[in-house]
């Protein structure tokens, strides 16, 4: 059973929080020495399947006109203030970019070409290079909220009231994601995770009206021009609406990522004779909080309801939380690959 985890180069490490409390998020994710070296901690020390790079989903904003920062304390903003002038972005000098060719992030975003090259040589041999993008529906809401929101409620505004002008944004984040995407890939990636982040603010119907058709058209996209890269797609929240999941996804994407408000084994009913391989779904909060025995009870439990050994992936069901204690990542690692194996 491979495993890797959700935000494993993250601030639960020691090693990792050096630089963090150093250098501010995109000085790190930004300077390839920085983010190579952030990458490779978690894989020194606890030896995953999986390398993420170390980076975030509003990178690829700046290439379409769309400038963010992360702030200590708040997270990461959009600048720009979309939610008042999203439909006079679209038109005139300073309009929103499409960056149609994946080779255009040369210019802007070259230091993700060094990290992954690199990285990839790093890894070679010993572990798979994960590239990831955020999908169309997070980074538009993201960019029109302008940071954190519970219900994304400004751009469903745009959604239903300006419903062409949220279309035509959704259209062109679309297009610069899937070339962002190729761009890791021949960069050194050998499979991408689309997040939808925010995938928790849609009811079941608005996911499938404004969320999977643009995350479908990127697979698409993507794996024409890269044919054979394994992609894996993650709808924070999206368990309430599996079988919607695996009948919009399946054929398009290669692996589906559970959060840990299912079961598996209802996970693995739902997707049973889909082709879809399921990916997940330990709660970050066992690890948090939790001690040896309900760590290694959770993997488990998880790879059995899965099907037993060798039938997933094995992850959690979101990110790795802050003050996760190291331990608890190597017991999971460790469970996975002694019980998995």
């Amino acid at each position: 059973t491979p495993v890797w985890l959700m935000r494993q180069a993250g601030r639960y490490m020691k090693a990792f929080r050096k630089y963090s409390e150093r250098y501010p998020f995109r000085q790190r994710s930004e300077t390839p020495e920085m983010a190579i070296e952030l990458s490779l901690q978690c894989h020194r020390q606890y030896g995953m399947d999986g390398v993420i790079f170390f980076s975030d989903i509003l990178t690829p904003l700046p290439a379409l006109g769309i400038e963010f920062d992360v702030v200590r304390g708040r997270g990461p903003i959009v600048l720009g203030d979309l939610a008042r002038c999203l439909e006079d972005r679209l038109e005139g000098p300073n309009a929103i970019r499409t960056v149609s060719d994946s080779e255009d992030f040369v210019s802007s975003h070259g230091f993700i070409r060094q990290i992954l090259s690199e990285l990839r040589k790093e890894v070679e041999g010993k572990c798979s290079l994960l590239g990831f993008v955020g999908a169309p529906w997070t980074l538009a809401a993201y960019a029109v909220e302008g940071g954190s929101t519970k219900d994304a409620a400004v751009f469903k505004k745009w959604m239903y009231q300006s419903p062409a002008v949220a279309e035509e944004f959704l259209r062109r984040m679309t297009v610069t994601v899937s070339q962002y995407a190729i761009f890791q890939v021949r960069s050194g990636a050998q499979c991408i995770q689309v997040f939808d982040s925010w995938a928790h603010c849609l009811t079941p119907e608005q996911w499938k009206k404004f969320a999977a058709p643009y995350a479908k058209q990127l697979a698409e996209t993507v794996r024409s021009a890269c044919p054979g890269v394994p992609l894996i797609y993650f709808a924070n929240g999206g368990s309430s609406y599996l079988s919607l999941q695996v009948e919009e996804l399946s054929g398009v994407f290669e692996v589906l990522t559970v959060d840990q408000h299912a079961r598996m084994s209802d996970a693995r009913r739902a997707a049973e004779g889909s082709g879809l391989v399921l990916q997940g779904n330990v709660d970050p909060y066992v690890l948090r909080y939790g001690g040896e025995a309900e760590v290694r009870d959770a993997v488990r439990r998880t790879i059995d309801e899965a099907g037993g050994p060798g039938n997933h992936i094995l992850n959690l069901g979101h990110g790795v939380l802050q003050g996760t204690p190291e331990e608890n990542v190597l017991f999971f690692v460790q469970e996975a690959q002694e019980y998995g194996r």
